[in-house]
């Protein structure tokens, strides 16, 4: 079984996200980029099922520009076999992403694919949900849990009352929560072998598609910053300034 796992190259979580000054986007200058949290999760659970002898092939594709090859040479250092790179020097929307996972779907005929529930620049939560209406797929959606049982995939979502676990037929899309798995560390010589692993280079023409903006940035803007904590003397004070200042009671 082949398996597709989609990546994304975004500000390294650790990093203190700025504002540019004119209030037009990111500044993303001299900024650490790193592998979406959630897409290296979805490498990790591949990767797993790789070495479980499930999945014979394991192969990464990221949407954006030559930079995240970067984060696709990191995805083939953790364990993938083949990466694929669709070039675009322009910000997709989700419904342009899933388009462009369509085609590579239509050409790869991966058993399975796994991706990220959300990046965490975006924070749409979109592509997935979106991937598998248009390529009629079954999905199963904020995995903690993944098991292969023949020609189906057992999956166990985190919803709001707990735990729900649906069977689906394969082909299917699975999108991975936090608590999946914890995913490994590149050892330096898989990091050597990961520069001579095949990388692929299509554009979105190749694939007959043609991305469009269907909506438009207008402002970034920081949080306000959070007022300090107080402590109050007694409940009536905190019962007044609940009522007067907070305004929630």
């Amino acid at each position: 079984m082949k398996v597709l796992v989609t990546v994304k190259r975004v500000i390294d979580y650790n990093v203190k996200v700025r504002v540019k000054s004119d209030n037009t986007d990111v500044d993303l200058a001299n900024v650490k980029m790193a592998l979406n949290p959630f897409c290296e999760i979805a490498v990790e659970e591949a990767v797993r099922l790789k070495e479980a002898g499930t999945a014979d092939e394991v192969v990464v594709v990221s949407i954006g520009p030559k930079a995240c090859q970067e984060q696709i040479r990191t995805a083939l250092a953790l364990g993938a076999d083949r990466g694929i790179q669709i070039e675009t020097e322009e910000a997709p929307e989700s419904l342009g992403v899933a388009k462009l996972l369509a085609k590579v779907i239509e050409e790869e005929q991966p058993g399975l694919v796994i991706m990220g529930k959300q990046a965490i620049d975006s924070d749409n939560n979109q592509t997935g949900q979106m991937l598998a209406a248009l390529t009629d797929m079954p999905q199963g959606t904020f995995a903690s849990e993944v098991k292969i049982d023949g020609d189906n995939v057992n999956v166990t979502r985190e919803v709001d009352g707990g735990l729900q676990t649906v069977a689906l037929n394969m082909p299917a899309i699975v999108t991975t929560d936090l608590r999946l798995n914890e995913p490994r560390y590149a050892s330096l010589p898989n990091i050597m072998k990961a520069k001579r692993k095949p990388l692929d280079v299509k554009s979105p023409a190749d694939l007959g598609v043609e991305l469009k903006a269907h909506t438009k940035l207008l402002k970034v803007t920081p949080p306000a910053e959070r007022q300090a904590g107080i402590k109050v003397a007694s409940v009536d004070e905190l019962v007044e300034k609940l009522k007067n200042e907070a305004k929630v009671i």
